[in-house]
């Protein structure tokens, strides 16, 4: 309780000097004292009065200004992350532009490829479970003139060929799919042999190949590997790929290895159905 009525007085107390101090200013100026007593106390009184509210002024005025500058900041923030906005689309969409004309590049280099096979082209519409595409169905099928065992291509070479057929879509069965055999040659020799389906090695962009007869060891790594003359479904000279390792087999008298795809199994968006059957 005494500390309350201490406070209180104190108050009291600065008030009343606040005025006697005003009280003084008017009369030294209104005397035309300048010097003197009064003066001297108004000064001992005022000037920290007046040093204090300039102080108190300026900061002040500093806040409202930091505030100007934050909202002024927050605003050019806002507009800058719109124009950033703007070019990250634009950039989004030229980057769509420029893979959507690679792929249409590639189709039409595939298409001259093969020029000689009637062609229809077909988007990829549905894919079985995995990361492969070795199962797919794509968007065209009976009434676009595709039927069971045409040959299909993409990417500059073989991707499988068709197994089932619908009004308008069509399943296609890729080379490498476990079940898939395919009779293949080499491109410079002539000489056969048999292209397996692995899941196994397609993390490393590969296909298995064996029974390869070379007598004469004529075959390297290197070797382009092609859809044979003797094969039952597939056309012939359809590039398959890459032959990337070559072994004896334990009979001596045939060879296997492995082959490196031409065809990206991973991603495949647009195909070419070879329309002439075998």
């Amino acid at each position: 309780m005494r500390k309350r009525r201490l406070s209180v007085s104190s108050k009291y107390l600065l008030l009343f000097l606040a005025l006697i101090c005003i009280i003084l200013v008017v009369i030294s100026y209104a005397t035309g004292i300048s010097k003197g007593p009064i003066n001297k106390v108004a000064g001992y009184v005022i000037t920290p009065v007046q040093k204090g509210i300039s102080a108190a002024g300026n900061w002040i005025e500093n806040k409202f200004s930091f505030l100007e500058d934050k909202e002024e900041l927050i605003q050019k923030n806002k507009e800058l992350q719109a124009q950033i906005n703007e070019l990250t689309l634009e950039n989004t969409m030229l980057k769509g532009n420029t893979y959507e004309l690679d792929r249409l590049r590639t189709l039409y280099n595939l298409d001259n490829q093969y020029s000689k096979y009637p062609k229809v082209a077909a988007s990829v519409i549905g894919k079985d479970t995995g990361n492969w595409f070795h199962n797919f169905i794509i968007d065209k099928g009976k009434n676009d003139g595709i039927d069971v065992d045409m040959n299909v291509i993409a990417s500059g070479g073989l991707v499988g060929k068709i197994v089932a057929v619908g009004d308008n879509w069509a399943r296609v069965r890729s080379i490498i799919d476990d079940s898939s055999n395919v009779s293949a040659m080499t491109q410079t020799t002539g000489d056969y042999c048999i292209i397996s389906g692995s899941l196994e090695l397609l993390a490393e962009g590969e296909i298995t190949m064996s029974k390869l007869y070379d007598s004469d060891d004529n075959v390297n790594v290197g070797e382009m590997i092609i859809t044979s003359n003797i094969s039952e479904t597939y056309l012939p000279g359809l590039l398959i790929g890459y032959l990337s390792d070559l072994s004896m087999d334990a009979n001596n008298m045939t060879k296997s290895g492995k082959v490196s795809l031409v065809v990206d199994f991973e991603h495949i968006r647009e195909v070419f159905v070879i329309t002439q059957k075998k």
